[in-house]
């Protein structure tokens, strides 16, 4: 997580900017870094981006994601009872129905969730008198 320092350090309100640097080649050992890392440096990233974009409203992500689950399955359900209106074919017989009904049930699993982060987050803002946001500056 150490090369995303500069990330953490932006969210806060830093100023970032790059130095030029001269590096030396490597004389000994071999480099660790490889194809292997992709998949930890990627989960860094989501990490990154849930802690910048979301820690204070951990809501906006699990309930959108939820959101998104319900309307879809409401959309398949939609289609399988249009389905049975017009070709009078049975929506208990198609795997569409058991999936919609389980992501149905995960959107709102998702939304409880956020709303569960949500209690947490203030829980430990209020618990420490820490504030939800920085402020650089008071103006009088």
């Amino acid at each position: 997580m150490h090369r995303f320092i500069p990330v953490y350090a932006n969210s806060i309100g830093a100023k970032i900017v790059e130095v030029k640097v001269h590096h030396h080649g490597r004389k000994f050992g071999k480099a660790k870094y490889g194809l292997e890392r992709t998949f930890k440096v990627l989960l860094d990233l989501f990490t990154v981006k849930f802690l910048t974009s979301y820690s204070s409203k951990p809501i906006y992500l699990f309930g959108g994601t939820g959101f998104a689950m319900i309307t879809f399955s409401t959309i398949s359900l939609l289609y399988l009872g249009i389905r049975r209106i017009i070709a009078k074919i049975s929506p208990f017989s198609s795997p569409l129905f058991t999936i919609a009904v389980m992501i149905a049930i995960m959107g709102f699993q998702s939304i409880l969730m956020g709303l569960i982060a949500e209690l947490l987050v203030r829980t430990y803002h209020e618990s420490q008198n820490k504030p939800v946001y920085t402020v650089r500056e008071v103006i009088r």
